[in-house]
């Protein structure tokens, strides 16, 4: 397998002549397990770390190799890891908020081409957590696609589609099952060489049988949805980039339940064209779309041209991302106090220290 096969092109040379650092060869990440990484040189597989000075100012921890990335290496050290010199401009990020109370960005994988967010037709299928899943992935920069799998477990698929459909326009739509080989054919005008995809979903909806089928054997391990409440087994436990015989590769994700917005505006028309669509009809040009009289928004949810879930949902993920900016603003500015503190009481060690040799 060459470079061209895991996406290099000419494109990316170019990013390599104009790198600060290019001193070295360049290879992808193809899986990431805590600060130890696996590249793709065009020639083999090697284990690699990241230089010492990508951890620190002024390099942010989003700036930190991520599965999918281009990076620059050196040759391998005695103990046959390579140094990771430096990180090639991404074309792709898709980020999530990290789990917890802070506000910091957790890069899932970059430089991706198409998305294909993955679902069920039983009780995972949330029209609403489809359309977050949407929003990030339009944000990335890379495309969405929703795939509803087990499609062998439903009597009749139509109906859902064509109502999910009515509430998520412009996102193609397919119902799958990869045990059943049904609908596969749709899926694979987006697997073409040096294309990049990635599965997100949540457990047990049946990402890594996806993988699996389209490897063409059993390369990654499954497991059944529990009986008792329908929810799937953490059978992924990293990210990681998977070649495919027939040209093309595949980014299998860990199950998650739930993801939070990343993102430093609240930009969402992207993802929500239709209502931004509508919105132009507002008689106020900053319409909030809740109680002012001409909002045109409101009159679509009143005859039914619009979905009452889908416009509620949108303004959830505005007031979500309005706050996180808010945090964000405040944890930005306290980092930046604490910064200058640090310059400041180091200064008045200097200036001590030198005051203390001149007396000498």
């Amino acid at each position: 397998m060459s470079l061209e096969d895991y996406g290099w092109d000419e494109t990316w040379a170019e990013k390599l002549a104009q790198a600060e650092d290019n001193r070295g060869i360049p290879a992808r990440v193809i899986s990431e397990h805590r600060s130890e990484y696996k590249v793709h040189t065009g020639k083999a597989d090697i284990s690699a770390k990241a230089a010492g000075r990508l951890y620190h100012a002024p390099f942010k921890q989003t700036e930190l190799p991520a599965v999918g990335d281009w990076v620059v290496v050196d040759d391998t050290d005695v103990r046959g890891k390579a140094t990771i010199r430096g990180v090639l401009p991404r074309k792709s990020t898709f980020s999530r908020k990290v789990a917890g109370k802070n506000s910091n960005e957790q890069v899932m994988a970059t430089n991706l081409d198409t998305v294909w967010i993955v679902s069920t037709f039983g009780a995972d299928l949330n029209p609403a957590r489809l359309e977050r899943y949407i929003a990030l992935v339009v944000e990335s920069g890379a495309r969405p696609v929703i795939i509803l799998a087990k499609s062998d477990l439903v009597e009749l698929t139509e109906p859902i589609i064509e109502s999910l459909q009515e509430r998520i326009q412009n996102v193609p739509i397919y119902a799958v099952s990869a045990k059943a080989q049904i609908g596969l054919s749709n899926l694979r005008q987006y697997i073409a060489p040096g294309q990049t995809i990635a599965l997100l979903g949540s457990s047990g909806v049946g990402k890594s049988t996806l993988i699996n089928h389209f490897v063409g054997h059993e390369l990654l391990h499954t497991a059944s949805v529990r009986e008792k409440d329908g929810k799937g087994r953490h059978t992924t436990t990293h990210r990681e980039l998977i070649f495919l015989p027939t040209g093309g590769l595949l980014i299998d994700t860990p199950g998650m339940r739930e993801l939070q917005l990343w993102r430093r505006d609240d930009n969402l028309d992207k993802s929500f064209s239709d209502i931004d669509d509508i919105a132009v009809e507002c008689r106020f040009s900053d319409c909030s779309h809740e109680t002012e009289p001409g909002c045109a928004v409101i009159a679509a949810v009143e005859s039914g041209d619009l979905s009452e879930e889908r416009i509620n949902n949108y303004m959830k993920l505005k007031k979500e991302l309005s706050y996180l900016d808010r945090k964000t603003d405040v944890q930005a500015e306290q980092a930046e106090r604490k910064k200058w503190k640090a310059v400041s009481k180091e200064q008045r060690r200097l200036t001590q220290q030198h005051k203390g040799n001149k007396k000498r």
